[in-house]
């Protein structure tokens, strides 16, 4: 499999990617074929995956960062209630974001590894996509691709890190990442990594941030689900006959 060097892991560099037109997506040149099997899974279980979100570089998740941080764009508790940024003091602004957001450098968005999902035949016209857990729990829009998920997601080498509140993000039942490459990238990440692409960036709070980044690593970047060792040993060859 294709290894990421520092820039890579970081969002900086987008050497690893490979641009998809449909569905339109950027993905890890190794996960393309895995990810369009997975699809066409669901197409036969009638549904119509799409992702949401794929790759976000550093300067697309800084932008996100930035806006939250000075209250220009939506920020939500791990309730799901809106925050109104300006009463808060800084160090609280930082761990509001965390909630919901990675901090630039940091995201699993930037391997090209973890995509958010959806199904788009459930969507009716004019339906603004939200991406919050209502949509996905009994009752909720995607209920059924969550079932579904849940079933068949290992059996393409795709787990979800976000699956319960383990104290750091908050879960995300849209989000999947292919778990023998994403492991590798989270191991790879190192705190070092992570704070030389933060003295690079203009990302809001970047002292303070810097500062702490051990204690944000471990919470926000490490404390995810583990993968089971069956869907770590995923295979890519035979996705690659069936695409």
């Amino acid at each position: 499999m294709r290894r990421l060097d520092a820039r890579e892991l970081t969002g900086r560099s987008s050497t690893h990617i490979h641009w998809l037109e449909e569905p339109a997506c950027a993905l890890h040149v190794d996960v393309v074929a895995p990810f369009l099997a997975l699809r066409a899974a669901a197409a036969q279980a009638g549904f119509d995956l799409l992702p949401a979100s794929s790759f976000r570089d550093f300067s697309r998740q800084r932008v996100l960062w930035n806006a939250k941080y000075r209250g220009e764009r939506p920020a939500l508790d791990r309730e799901g209630r809106l925050i109104d940024m300006s009463a808060l003091a800084p160090a609280e602004r930082i761990e509001a974001i965390l909630c919901w957001s990675a901090l630039p450098g940091a995201s699993r968005h930037h391997w090209g590894t973890d995509l958010d999902v959806y199904d788009r035949a459930a969507v009716a016209e004019g339906y603004e996509l939200q991406l919050v857990p209502a949509e996905y729990a009994p009752g909720g829009l995607f209920a059924a691709l969550d079932v579904w998920l849940a079933e068949h997601l290992e059996r393409y080498g795709f787990y979800r890190p976000y699956q319960r509140d383990l104290g750091g993000v908050s879960p995300e039942p849209w989000h999947i990442s292919y778990a023998p490459l994403a492991t590798e990238c989270l191991q790879a990440l190192s705190p070092e990594v992570l704070r030389d692409a933060l003295r690079e960036g203009d990302v809001e709070g970047g002292e303070a941030l810097i500062a702490r980044v051990p204690e944000l690593h471990e919470r926000f970047a490490l404390r995810v689900e583990a993968a089971r060792p069956s869907v770590l040993q995923h295979e890519l060859g035979d996705h690659r006959r069936m695409v």
